[in-house]
């Protein structure tokens, strides 16, 4: 059982998971355009899939640069100019017709995205004090704004436009404002301390070869679970729906649950559980048939949820002196990996079956396991910044 020396303040910890909720609703919103584009501006699926890529592929490949940037000099004022950034670009992104300034739009929403989250996850660390339920709240914040963005993005396009996209930088002009009230808290100056203990790169590198697997698995059945659940129940587009929903709403729970374990039986036994867990739910996800397929998307959403926020700090008590690189790999360079192999899913499905595409998820949690079977928990953590 881990022990926490203190108490984190509740008041910095919501700032930070609202904030994050706001900025994360762009992660989200470039995806959710995408059918207005091809629909209003005749896109084809591959320019729409060029504007997709714009955002989430620059936002997880330069997250670790950001973080290198802030490991050398702490940057709180990159708070709420990220989160600014993030808003404006989406907001601008239905503006004119020309389908570059679209790509420069989106681009500049996800260099807003990949520039808040690792100075974002260290003062959250700091506010957090050593609680692993308190950084659970963080990320559960992001995931919230994650899911909120498609209903966001059909409220206000759905009903004006493509044209109506301005009204998007809302969420950001909120977040702006709770990232400069945050900043002046505790978590500001704990986050100026000087870092301490040593750098273990080889159990960095093991856990981000494990957050790779996880991943995967993660970004494969939220393309394609939706439509195995159809072929599996007969049950049509619901079943799907239902399903999907089920994947998404037990992030959660998950999320927050992780923490509130970790806290009370250490990070790397939840996390090791939560890597065997997956390989028995994905497993009863392909195996099992009927209704039943519910509560196996249910397992699989636990497994695959229970370890995010752990994976965070143990990602930068493995790098002490370098808490923001390691920030930024963990939520963006190993997260981005799923979306690289997400069309291989697709190729092998076109070629074969769904069901058959879908059997290497079973071992990739298997492979996770593996990796972090032998870690340790890293020495002196803490949860000092």
């Amino acid at each position: 059982m881990r022990t926490v020396s203190t108490a984190p303040g509740r008041r910095p910890i919501t700032l930070m998971a609202v904030a994050h909720a706001c900025v994360d609703i762009y992660q989200g919103a470039v995806a959710a355009l995408v059918p207005y584009f091809v629909a209003e501006r005749a896109y084809s699926y591959a320019a729409a899939s060029g504007v997709v890529l714009a955002a989430s592929l620059l936002s997880s490949l330069v997250q670790p640069l950001f973080g290198v940037l802030t490991d050398r000099r702490p940057m709180p004022w990159l708070l709420p100019v990220s989160v600014l950034a993030s808003g404006v670009g989406v907001a601008l992104s239905g503006v004119g017709d020309a389908y570059a300034a679209t790509l420069v739009a989106v681009a500049l929403s996800g260099v807003g995205v990949a520039a808040y989250h690792p100075e974002a996850a260290r003062a959250a660390r700091a506010a957090a004090r050593g609680s692993e339920t308190a950084m659970g709240w963080f990320s559960l914040g992001g995931n919230v704004g994650f899911a909120l963005a498609p209903l966001l993005v059909s409220a206000v396009v759905a009903t004006g436009s493509l044209g109506a996209t301005p009204l998007l930088v809302v969420p950001a002009l909120l977040g702006t404002v709770l990232c400069l009230v945050a900043r002046r808290g505790p978590a500001a100056v704990a986050a100026r301390g000087e870092a301490t203990g040593r750098d273990d790169w080889p159990a960095f590198l093991r856990l981000s070869g494990a957050i790779v697997c996880r991943s995967i698995v993660f970004v494969g059945l939220s393309a394609f679970v939706s439509l195995y659940v159809r072929q599996r129940t007969g049950g049509g587009e619901v079943a799907g729906t239902v399903a999907l929903f089920v994947l998404y709403a037990g992030g959660a729970l998950g999320t927050v649950a992780g923490g509130r374990l970790a806290d009370r039986y250490g990070r790397m036994a939840v996390v090791r559980h939560s890597y065997a867990l997956t390989v028995v739910a994905v497993a009863g996800l392909l195996l099992v048939p009927g209704p039943a397929v519910h509560g196996f998307v249910a397992l699989v959403s636990a497994g695959l949820y229970v370890p995010f926020a752990l994976h965070i700090t143990l990602g930068q008590d493995c790098l002490p002196r370098r808490v923001g690189t390691a920030s930024g790999v963990t939520l963006g360079l190993a997260v981005s990996a799923g979306g690289l192999a997400a069309p291989a899913l697709g190729a092998l499905a076109d070629a074969t079956t769904l069901r058959t595409a879908l059997v290497p998820l079973v071992a990739l949690p298997a492979i996770g396991w593996l990796l972090v079977r032998g870690l340790r928990e890293p020495a002196g953590a803490g949860g000092t910044v």
